[in-house]
């Protein structure tokens, strides 16, 4: 499957073939290259990616390093510690160790990347937990950050990992990119109280109508970081004692599409000013509401405002 120009590989093999720009090691924070698969690169590549290897540790559990990859086919191994010298690994080591082998993929401007079963060999962490845990981070990797990564390949060296890993890695990122991606979307508005009255935006775009400030959250912003940067996009006005109101679910209450909104109400400072996402803004009194008509359930929001006062 393909997450914007990254195509997400499940494969059978054996890793240290792969002609990559970079395969990962499942290392110790030590970076010793003893059994599983690193042993095998080890065998394959030659001692002296150990040897770089050993030069930049020990590291943290959960960080990673480049060294050469020796004899082998790919450019760099990338050593990704998942446990310490006790061998022991968890959700977090496996996480971050994901996590640093990405960014230091991104670092180094490569197009190709090779994993395997991280946390699953000597650390004898589930095979499932560690497919949607790497898929998790892919994901929000491949979301988050500007990447030169055309492949990120899963390689397992057996048809058993490999049905676990295909329904770990690619099932589950199908349902994340088809089934969630359809919505419900997160929204939020917010009643802003001036001493003449609440401020409420013209729509420039459908539905049309006047509404309260508000819109989409973006991926990696909190709601609070979303009303406040949406109210100064809509009316100029910098939010003061931001605080949470009601959330609003009700299927039907966007025409577009399911959304789930938040309303706060807050205070701000500067003066009202329609942005270039609003046709319009007036600051209206509560006994106005009730003759308007608004987009969305934003009259049900203000009704529901007015009776909690």
């Amino acid at each position: 499957m393909k997450i914007k120009n990254t195509e997400i590989k499940v494969m059978i093999g054996d890793i240290t073939e792969w002609p990559a720009d970079a395969i990962v090691n499942a290392a110790n924070n030590k970076l010793v290259m003893g059994a599983g698969v690193a042993g095998a690169i080890k065998r394959k590549g030659g001692k002296i990616i150990e040897d770089e290897a050993v030069k930049n540790g020990p590291i943290e559990i959960g960080q990673a390093v480049a060294t050469g990859a020796g004899k082998l086919s790919a450019k760099y191994v990338i050593h990704a510690a998942t446990m310490g010298m006790d061998f022991k690994t968890d959700e977090i080591k496996i996480r971050n160790a994901c996590r640093s082998a990405l960014n230091l993929a991104k670092e180094l401007k490569i197009n190709s990347i090779v994993f395997p079963a991280l946390g699953c060999g000597t650390g004898g962490f589930s095979l499932l937990a560690s497919a949607k845990i790497m898929a998790q981070e892919t994901l929000r990797h491949l979301r988050q950050a500007e990447t030169t990564l055309k492949e990120v390949i899963f390689c397992l060296n057996n048809q058993e990992a490999f049905v676990v890993f295909n329904k770990g890695v690619l099932g589950y990122l199908e349902y994340v990119t088809t089934k969630l991606s359809g919505g419900p979307y997160v929204t939020v508005d917010v009643i802003i109280e001036l001493p003449e009255g609440i401020v409420i935006i013209q729509r420039s775009n459908p539905p049309f109508g006047w509404a309260l400030p508000g819109g989409f959250v973006d991926y990696g912003e909190s709601l609070e970081d979303a009303v406040i940067r949406e109210a100064k996009e809509e009316t100029n006005l910098d939010l003061t004692g931001v605080r949470q109101f009601h959330a609003y679910s009700d299927p039907q209450r966007d025409p577009r599409f399911h959304t789930v909104g938040t309303v706060f109400i807050a205070g701000a400072k500067g003066v009202p000013k329609a942005g270039d996402d609003a046709a319009g803004l007036k600051v209206i009194k509560l006994s106005e509401i009730k003759n308007m008509d608004f987009a969305f359930d934003h009259k049900k929001i203000l009704e529901d405002y007015c009776n909690s006062k």
